[in-house]
């Protein structure tokens, strides 16, 4: 398995990542909303993005949070679900997984 430390420094990297991004998003959607009637249906549609964006973005950054977590509590890379460690191909590609390749499978179906 990659160093565990190798694989925090590469979590905490995008927990930073994911929380200026979300902090911009907050502060777009903070803008005061333009008089202009046509103007402010643009931004309306716009800020609906960004919406799905920050959730998608929080979603992601509680997962970090729980991997990180799990660092911490010697868990990491084993499945939450069945045990088993988590295939390092299926880590290196979404390092906050906590499921293995079947678990996450069988969750989706």
């Amino acid at each position: 398995m990659t160093d565990l430390k190798a694989r925090r420094k590469q979590l905490v990297a995008r927990l930073s990542e994911l929380d200026e991004r979300l902090h911009r998003i907050e502060d777009q959607l903070d803008e005061a909303p333009n008089p202009d009637w046509e103007e402010n249906a643009i931004e309306q549609e716009d800020d609906e993005v960004l919406e799905s964006l920050g959730a998608s973005g929080l979603t992601e950054y509680k997962a970090i949070r729980a991997a990180l977590a799990r660092i911490k509590a010697g868990t990491y890379g084993d499945c939450s679900k069945c045990g088993e460690p988590i295939e390092e191909e299926r880590l290196d590609v979404l390092p906050h997984t906590p499921l293995c390749s079947e678990c996450a499978t069988a969750a989706a179906g």
